[in-house]
């Protein structure tokens, strides 16, 4: 992920006052892909790698329906699995790891998902950004996982600038108010996704425009 131009870093204040407007917004913000419980949320996080919530939900839809828990997924197979999710990118490594993953909460965690960060980065497939995603969501910890949305917004803002999607994420930790901690990461990304977007930030409808250091604001297209 490249950082987007260099910006100062947001004050405190103003760091409160960001999430303060995106609480009064969506009071409980939510995550857009399907799942069912803890293991079908940490099949969709792996699977939505490089793929879009939309895409990744058309093809959980069945995939869940046949395998809701680790044992079914196992009982499945790697080649049926490869069949059920392959409108999505990278879809046969994904269904490797699924399957490889389901096969390991087997065998060391009881068929359970893990409450921990530890435990699940180390199941095939799942990284940092996919861990934190499941401990937020699932498990209500109040993590942040940095994806290039996050990464765009944090650096863009003012809010937290990185080099890295870690740098960004520890800086977060520091700026956002512990009683934002919880949604934070759902607040961003939602924003990152259709108001702070790559190419072009929709700056003439921010929420957050009076407090966002990035210029030039983006103005409102002309009709």
């Amino acid at each position: 992920m490249a950082a987007a131009k260099k910006v100062k870093r947001l004050k405190a204040a103003d760091a409160e006052a960001i999430f303060a407007r995106f609480h009064e917004i969506e009071p409980e913000p939510k995550g857009e892909l399907d799942y069912i419980n803890a293991f079908t949320l940490l099949v969709a996080v792996v699977l939505s790698a490089q793929a879009t919530d939309v895409g990744v939900n058309k093809a959980t839809k069945r995939l869940f329906e046949l395998a809701p828990d680790p044992q079914s997924m196992v009982a499945l197979g790697v080649e049926q699995i490869t069949e059920l999710i392959k409108t999505i990118g990278l879809y046969r490594g994904k269904a490797k790891n699924v399957y490889a993953l389901s096969q390991m909460l087997i065998d060391h965690h009881g068929g359970e998902v893990p409450a921990n960060r530890e435990a699940l980065e180390a199941l095939p497939g799942v990284g940092r950004k996919t861990a934190n995603v499941v401990l937020n969501i699932y498990f209500k910890q109040p993590t942040i996982a940095v994806d290039t949305h996050l990464f765009r917004v944090g650096n863009r803002t003012g809010l937290a600038p990185g080099k890295t999607p870690l740098e960004v994420e520890k800086a977060l930790e520091k700026m956002v108010p512990d009683r934002f901690m919880l949604h934070a990461h759902h607040w961003l990304i939602l924003h990152g996704r259709y108001i702070c977007k790559a190419r072009k930030p929709e700056c003439w409808r921010c929420p957050i425009a009076e407090w966002c250091l990035f210029e030039p604001k983006t103005p409102l297209p002309r009709a």
